[in-house]
């Protein structure tokens, strides 16, 4: 729908990347710090990705990292043996993860908590041991990629997922979601096929993480199975919690900060971790629901109050 508040909101997103192209073409921008936003642009990715598997239809999963993997491993076999273009590569790696998703999802998502995010952890360990015992992918050693992504791509395929996901978010299937976590039981005795909606939710959390781990590999040159241990997923899931289980805009607001620290602490990278939990620690104490909760961030910027006294911004 177009409106002032969208109009706006496109505005920005087209100045932001122009201001950031510029300062990339005229060489303003060191290379560390175009590394570190086009990593925040691909974490943010895999956030909201997540986000709608743990933070809009409530299930708990920790297995990311292995559709990430997947995505990965697919676009780079497509960009260096059968030399396919960069879009059918990503593509292919995006398609892949969520055939994965759903072969996954539709057993994986009868179960309930614990027993789902157990499930989902082995198959992330399933998938990382597969490439690393894979000989056809160089296994452990790693297998090379050319580097052809750009900032361009990257912030592209950013706002084109944000906005594919908003728009679910917002459709009859989004409500259906966040039914079935607000309450499934209740969801299943108003006509609600849970376990569809669940399914179907994975499959785009799959398809968009495995887009990340295309891109990721298509920029990083190398592409190793230790790369996507469940220490990934976990980088994820903090990302999710300190933006907001439920709100988008706020996953990528964590993984901006989350990605932020870690490059500030790339000269002490035996801190991270500690620091890493810390803020976790901090932000279960004083901001239990994340920097945004479930509300999305707009270009509203004058909040208004709730019944709890929690400024909601527009």
């Amino acid at each position: 729908m177009i409106n002032r508040k969208n109009i706006f909101s496109s505005l920005g997103v087209v100045l932001f990347y122009g201001i950031i192209q510029a300062l990339i073409v005229t060489n303003i921008l060191p290379p560390f710090y175009q590394l570190t936003l086009i990593l925040m642009c691909i974490y943010a990715l895999l956030a909201t990705s997540l986000n709608m598997i743990n933070g809009i239809t409530g299930q708990f999963s920790i297995g990311h990292a292995g559709f990430m993997a997947i995505g990965a491993y697919v676009s780079a076999i497509m960009t260096v043996n059968f030399h396919m273009p960069l879009i059918i590569a990503l593509l292919s790696g995006a398609i892949v993860s969520a055939i994965a998703g759903f072969l996954i999802g539709l057993p994986s998502l009868r179960l309930y908590g614990d027993y789902l995010a157990i499930a989902t952890l082995g198959f992330g360990e399933i998938v990382r041991i597969f490439f690393t015992n894979l000989d056809y992918v160089n296994g452990a050693s790693g297998f090379t990629v050319p580097s052809t992504i750009t900032w361009t791509w990257t912030f592209g395929a950013l706002v084109i997922s944000l906005l594919f996901m908003l728009n679910y978010i917002n459709s009859t299937f989004g409500r259906a979601c966040i039914s079935v976590r607000e309450n499934e039981i209740a969801a299943g005795t108003m006509g609600i096929n849970t376990t569809k909606y669940k399914v179907i939710a994975f499959v785009f959390g799959s398809f968009f993480a495995g887009l990340a781990g295309a891109i990721y590999a298509n920029y990083m040159f190398l592409v190793q199975p230790n790369t996507f241990s469940f220490l990934k997923t976990f980088d994820i899931l903090v990302m999710v919690v300190v933006g907001g289980l439920g709100s988008m805009t706020g996953s990528i607001v964590g993984a901006v900060v989350m990605t932020g620290v870690s490059a500030a602490l790339a000269g002490i990278p035996e801190w991270r971790l500690v620091i890493t939990a810390l803020i976790m620690i901090i932000m279960m104490l004083f901001r239990p629901q994340g920097l945004l909760g479930t509300k999305e961030f707009t270009l509203s910027f004058l909040g208004k109050k709730d019944e709890n006294n929690v400024t909601e911004i527009e």
